[in-house]
């Protein structure tokens, strides 16, 4: 039983560390709240699942442009500032989209322009963030640390959106903004009360030329290659986000609860995944389980879009968000494990562009697809694709089909 849960070592051995967890915790909840009130108050706006695609879209360069530099800088400034200081932009932004939905006639151009600022701001964060956790643990805790992330992760995608449907249908859209302020209120306090991370080894002069040397870095490892591949084809063909909204209010005619409760029932499956992951650590051929966690997936959301009954549409996005878990604490323990630290931060930062990029063009993806199909044609056929893709990758990138935790070490079979 005791290899079957999660491993709170990370958390009892490292102070820095559960500063980080609590502030990335409380961010988290608060950002969940922002992502269904975004898509809620879009669709409510225009209702059209395309628009909601497209405000997601809208997000992606800035994220991409925030991730890339975030993650150069990083690697040569003390990523605790670039926490605390990233953290309040992030809080000043949602009162912005609060303000907005406070009027007595939200407009839609607000939400656009300062939800992109957002993805910028957090692209910028984020790859500090997880480019930290293997400053602030032991080597063979690390599995460990990405299996408590992603508690902390899931935990916020069961919590928030159930709390913003419950917001939504009583205090309207501005409440689940002002939470999120507070929410970045409460990260900033706790990673200014960590130890610095300083920048470690020499680092290079210009941001854009680190940014260049990153990608030039990855270019040679088809391991960490296939790692951003295997969540891309996922998310892109296999997240129908932006279909919820259709979904809860025109097929199973619910309410923003219901909405709010189909954001929620992937991080169900996702948390009960993280808090059950003390058997991951144990597992040898690594890639291969990611390839299966993704087909699990895939097959998920196909049963999601035949469900007739929202019960099973829920359990089948649950079981989603299980298979989801299993493969994001993998990938993140083949990548970090692999990589120079060097380069960790400008490698995270292109992982955390694909990781929240990849559910953007999945909105676009589905939003499109329903327009000319329908919803229930975009959802199944997205979970196909992503089935087929996963096998695909595994085809192509032999390498990680056989990668192994056994192999140890940055010497990575991969490099060409």
């Amino acid at each position: 039983m005791a290899r079957l849960l999660v491993d709170i070592t990370p958390l009892r051995a490292s102070r820095s560390f559960r500063l980080l967890f609590i502030g990335h915790l409380a961010s988290m909840l608060g950002n969940q709240l922002t992502v269904v009130a975004i898509a809620y108050q879009v669709y409510s706006i225009t209702s059209s699942s395309l628009w909601v695609g497209l405000v997601s879209l809208c997000q992606l360069p800035f994220l991409i442009w925030g991730s890339l530099w975030g993650g150069a800088v990083g690697d040569r400034t003390d990523k605790r500032r670039i926490l605390s200081v990233g953290g309040l932009s992030l809080a000043v932004i949602s009162g912005g989209l609060a303000i907005n939905a406070s009027s007595a006639h939200p407009a839609l151009w607000p939400v656009i322009v300062l939800s992109a600022i957002a993805a910028f701001g957090g692209g910028f964060v984020n790859p500090a963030r997880n480019a930290s956790i293997p400053r602030l643990v032991e080597p063979h805790q690390l599995v460990a640390a990405y299996s408590l992330n992603q508690v902390v992760i899931q935990t916020a995608t069961v919590v928030g959106p159930a709390v913003s449907g419950v917001l939504l249908a009583t205090s309207g859209v501005a409440a689940c903004y002002w939470l999120d302020v507070v929410s970045f209120g409460i990260f900033v306090i706790a990673t200014r009360a960590m130890s610095p991370l300083p920048p470690s080894g020499t680092s290079p002069t210009s941001s854009w030329r680190s940014t260049i040397e990153g990608i030039a870095y990855l270019r040679q490892h088809r391991v960490a290659q296939a790692v951003y591949l295997a969540d891309l084809n996922a998310m892109i063909f296999g997240m129908p986000r932006a279909l919820f909204p259709a979904v809860g209010l025109t097929i199973f005619h619910g309410g923003p609860q219901l909405v709010g409760l189909l954001f929620a029932a992937p991080g169900v499956g996702a948390l009960l995944g993280a808090l059950t992951t003390g058997w991951v650590e144990h597992i040898d051929r690594r890639g291969r389980a990611v390839i299966y966690a993704v087909a699990l997936w895939g097959v998920s959301i196909a049963i999601f879009g035949l469900a007739p009954w929202q019960e099973l549409a829920l359990l089948a996005l649950a079981l989603a968000g299980y298979a989801d878990v299993i493969s994001a604490v993998l990938r993140n323990a083949i990548l970090q494990s692999r990589i120079d630290d060097s380069y960790r931060g400008r490698l995270s930062a292109i992982q955390i562009a694909v990781v929240t990029g990849g559910p953007r063009l999945g909105d676009l993806e589905s939003g499109v697809v329903a327009r000319g199909g329908g919803t229930q044609l975009s959802i199944v056929s997205g979970g196909v694709a992503c089935v087929v893709g996963s096998f695909v990758l595994a085809h192509y990138f032999r390498e990680f089909w056989n990668e192994r935790s056994s192999d140890g070490g940055l010497s990575d079979a991969s490099h060409s």
